[in-house]
């Protein structure tokens, strides 16, 4: 079964930002090895792109992380146009993912409710 055109468009699109955002945000009080770039979704038209990323930090840091990343939007615009062949070349746009991080929530759920229904582990004498 053939991989359609926009999945394609959207894995190229997200190692290509991935991989240059080390060096566009290279001195940005921000350190781009505590991000990563989730997904990419582009819209129909590849006019747009909504770049999923999730930030290693407190909230403080997720939001600087955001504003930076929208500030170097046109950098990795220009990176995007000269290393993709598109007709269009999409405008980036940021959001924060926290499903990484319900997912650690869900996991220390069941991790403390597998200890608390094993039999021994509690004191009943």
């Amino acid at each position: 079964m053939p991989v359609p055109r926009l999945d394609r468009v959207n894995s190229l699109l997200r190692r290509v930002i991935a991989e240059e955002m080390f060096h566009v945000m290279q001195g940005d009080s921000v350190a781009p090895g505590l991000i990563t770039v989730t997904s990419v979704a582009c819209g129909k038209d590849l006019r747009d792109a909504t770049v999923n990323i999730s930030v290693f930090g407190d909230d403080a840091l997720k939001e600087t992380a955001i504003r930076h990343l929208q500030h170097n939007a046109r950098k990795l615009q220009a990176v995007i146009n000269r290393e993709v062949r598109l007709k269009f070349t999409p405008r980036l746009l940021f959001k924060l993912d926290r499903s990484l991080e319900m997912g650690d929530e869900t996991l220390a759920i069941l991790d403390r409710l597998e200890r608390e229904g094993k039999p021994g582990s509690t004191d009943e004498a």
